[in-house]
């Protein structure tokens, strides 16, 4: 299977902070592949390198086989990047926000095939012609993944894409993620919810204080350690 992504022997320092220490894993096309760890492990630091946020101190990432130092241009091309903390326009109503990031990957007859995209994702109804800022927390999260998604990027990039939401609203965005795989979209995820992952990734790798201290699928990973969950995993892992 063809590589969306390889990541090798990554380093990112802030001034005297490592905030990811050799890291290496790959991401085969197609496949749902999560980032799991506790917060501060580095997965973002690595998720906004992989979106060319960043600069690398040293090691080598490319994604589909752009270098994304020097073929950033490319890179951003084929991605869409959802980070934890984003956020929509509150004046605009749910399908404005979508018609306005639209604007930026197309115009005309394409804007509107891409908005009616974003509404089916989202899945909001009627609401979808409501003001963002009256939206639920989870509303808003179904909205920004119908955003990230709408695009069909060959890879999309979501940073802790249910964090905050409740079973349902989770539920939902897991449906989402898991439907944009069958219409050809990688997806790259960043989780410190070990069990969610566990459902929802067809491979994993364990991130701990910046360094990946173990990598596989999820079943085989319970199986070498005699684990129950992936909690358990990464607990053993890190003893």
């Amino acid at each position: 299977m063809n590589k969306a992504i390889e990541v090798i022997d990554l380093i990112k320092d802030f001034g005297k902070i490592r905030a990811v220490n050799g890291a290496s894993f790959n991401v085969s096309e197609g496949e749902i592949f999560g980032l799991i760890g506790p917060n501060g492990a580095g997965k973002t630091t690595i998720l906004r390198i992989i979106s060319t946020l960043l600069q690398i101190t040293s090691g080598e990432v490319k994604v589909f086989d752009y270098d994304v130092r020097k073929d950033a241009s490319e890179v951003r091309k084929l991605i869409s990047y959802l980070p934890e903390d984003a956020g929509a326009y509150k004046n605009l109503t749910g399908k404005g926000y979508l018609t306005f990031i639209a604007k930026f990957f197309g115009n005309g007859k394409e804007v509107r095939e891409i908005v009616e995209k974003g509404i089916e994702i989202a899945d909001l109804e009627e609401r979808i012609n409501d003001k963002v800022d009256t939206y639920s927390k989870g509303m808003m999260r179904r909205l920004l993944v119908g955003r990230a998604l709408m695009i069909d990027p060959k890879l999309a990039i979501l940073d802790e894409p249910t964090s905050g939401l409740d079973v349902i609203n989770a539920q939902e965005v897991r449906n989402i993620i898991k439907n944009s795989v069958k219409r050809g979209t990688t997806i790259l995820l960043s989780s410190h919810n070990m069990l969610e992952v566990e459902f929802l990734c067809g491979n994993i790798a364990l991130i701990n204080e910046g360094k990946i201290v173990e990598e596989g699928k999820p079943v085989e990973l319970k199986e070498k350690y005699n684990a129950s969950n992936i909690e358990e995993v990464f607990t053993e892992v890190i003893r």
